[in-house]
């Protein structure tokens, strides 16, 4: 990322040097320390007063971990259902039964690849009409068997081409937040990279939402306001610092419940740090949620969702 180069070239040059015998020339020992104390500053400095658009950039880097890896580390006894029953499989999205700590769950997810080819099958994230059907077939099952639904959002928004409007986008979305609305079981939301726009909606409203703490969720992509607003995509940077997209701006709203805190400079430096503490977001907020009956769940959801976006006059 743009803001980290000098950060990486420091780092690169700290490799070279460890490539070295220091046995052979002892006077690279101190040249390392110095240099390790200076990386350390620098983390500091570039990662404890980060940007919108920085924290933007962090959500998209490539090392960072998906939803593949977070299924991976956290779940066992994984079951994945494919297809919509009328199109095709979408690999764009995930769906699945899984155990997480000796509770079955329902889990769903974005799904964006770890290479190109993987990327391109997967559309990078942008789920089509028959991804968000496949998304409702499982929350319609969750609700039948009273597994509680984990959701894991990373897209940039759903797939606007024209075939997937002519397959019905609009609708496939609605009808995903029609089903969560009413669905009598437990709803936790994880942002873990990207959320935007109704490609992230349309399995990204529930009872809870634990943010990320480099994760982002908005009405819009930086780069698709700029482009309304302005004409012009590179000015991102300006429209994400309006937006309120952090995972901060939404706890501060009301939106989030919870921000779970990133190693310094992103999950991707430590992942399993990342994932021990997600796991244990989810399975105290699962806690919590469980003994609450059906009824009062759905009520309490249809409130919250009521009151996004309510002004308060003084």
């Amino acid at each position: 990322m743009e803001f980290e180069r000098p950060l990486e070239e420091l780092e690169q040059k700290l490799a070279s040097l460890k490539r070295v015998d220091v046995s052979e020339q002892p006077e690279l020992a101190a040249e390392i320390g110095e240099l390790e104390a200076e990386i350390g500053r620098l983390h500091q400095t570039l990662y404890t007063a980060l940007t919108p658009w920085e924290r933007v950039q962090i959500s998209r880097h490539p090392e960072r971990p998906k939803t593949d890896d977070y299924i991976e580390a956290l779940f066992t006894d994984v079951i994945e259902l494919h297809g919509d029953r009328l199109f095709r499989d979408d690999e764009a999205m995930f769906a699945g039964l899984a155990t997480l700590d000796g509770r079955r769950v329902a889990v769903l997810g974005h799904r964006k690849g770890k290479n190109t080819n993987e990327n391109i099958r997967r559309n990078f994230g942008s789920p089509h009409p028959e991804g968000f059907r496949k998304a409702e077939r499982l929350m319609h099952l969750a609700d039948r068997f009273g597994l509680p639904i984990v959701s894991f959002l990373d897209t940039a928004g759903a797939y606007p081409g024209i075939e997937a409007e002519d397959r019905g986008q609009a609708l496939a979305i609605a009808e995903c937040l029609a089903a969560l609305s009413q669905v009598r079981v437990p709803v936790v939301v994880v942002g873990i990279g990207e959320g935007g726009s109704g490609g992230a909606l349309a399995i990204g409203f529930g009872d809870r939402l634990i943010m990320l703490e480099n994760a982002y969720y908005s009405v819009i992509s930086p780069e698709m306001c700029a482009t309304i607003l302005h004409k012009d995509a590179r000015r991102a940077s300006e429209t994400s610092a309006c937006l309120q997209l952090t995972a901060q701006d939404l706890l501060r709203l009301g939106l989030a419940d919870e921000v779970v805190c990133e190693p310094l400079g992103g999950a991707h430096r430590d992942p399993a740090a990342t994932f021990a503490s997600v796991r244990g977001a989810i399975g105290r907020t699962l806690g919590e949620l469980s003994p609450i009956a059906p009824d009062a769940l759905v009520e309490a959801r249809y409130s919250r969702l009521r009151a996004i976006g309510a002004y308060a006059g003084e």
